[in-house]
């Protein structure tokens, strides 16, 4: 499907102010940041949770530790794909997770909250690994279309869209630009 740009709505000095923001919050909320563990998904939420222990290092001199998740394996769309859903679930190699979960305050960190189903996966994934002590999620962009009853604890921007519209997300580590943009087809 060709997509073409509707609107640009974030930028990198936009995005690099709402992920200052959201650390503070996460730190606020959990007050300080003992026993925080941030755990991006594949792919920029692993991007963005590297940026997020960044600012809250610089904020309150602590490195939050930050693992991958990867959660292809659990997704319950994989029917879809060409995997027969209930089918055993693939290896998860870009998993890396250099904390136990078991006991844990997870930060789990994505870059669009549209569904709920990559979230839902990622939490399988995540439990399957031990019983964090908290799970709570943080998303740059929400854009509502919600199927599954999951609401973030920190957002970056509520982006009302249409179900039609794709909002893209990129980062400098893996797309050369930071941006957030909507797009719709051509």
């Amino acid at each position: 499907m060709d997509l073409r740009e509707k609107a640009k709505v974030m930028d990198r000095e936009t995005i690099r102010r709402t992920l200052t923001r959201m650390a503070h919050e996460i730190v606020e909320r959990n007050k300080g940041a003992a026993d925080l563990c941030l755990v991006g998904i594949r792919r920029r939420g692993v991007a963005l949770a590297e940026r997020l222990a960044d600012q809250v290092a610089s904020a309150e001199g602590v490195r939050i530790p930050v693992g991958t998740l990867d959660v292809t394996g659990y997704r319950d769309d994989e029917g879809m794909r060409g995997r027969a859903v209930g089918a055993a679930r693939a290896p998860d190699s870009d998993t890396q997770l250099p904390f136990p979960v078991a006991d844990r305050r997870i930060i789990l960190v994505d870059d669009v909250l549209y569904t709920g189903r990559t979230v839902r996966a990622a939490l399988d994934a995540l439990i399957d690994r031990g019983r964090p002590a908290s799970i709570q999620l943080a998303v740059l962009i929400d854009r509502g279309h919600r199927e599954l009853p999951i609401r973030p604890d920190f957002v970056g921007k509520n982006l009302p869209t249409s179900s039609r519209e794709v909002v893209t997300v990129r980062v400098a580590e893996i797309d050369g630009d930071d941006e957030v943009v909507i797009e719709e087809p051509a």
